[in-house]
């Protein structure tokens, strides 16, 4: 699996929108670490949740 985003890139979560805009932190293997504007920061497994790049 290739992730099109690195640390510092914008991302939203479309399926949870409410959480905000937020910037990636890390990239360990599928593992990424979000800080989130409106719930702060978030592990996030990328097999199963597809992050969206902003701009």
């Amino acid at each position: 699996m290739i992730l099109d985003y690195e640390p510092g890139d914008k991302v939203t979560n479309p399926s949870n929108k409410d959480w905000g805009i937020g910037q990636v932190q890390s990239i360990i293997k599928d593992k990424v670490t979000v800080n989130f504007e409106n719930v702060g920061k978030k592990v996030i497994n990328a097999k199963n949740i597809e992050l969206k790049k902003i701009g």
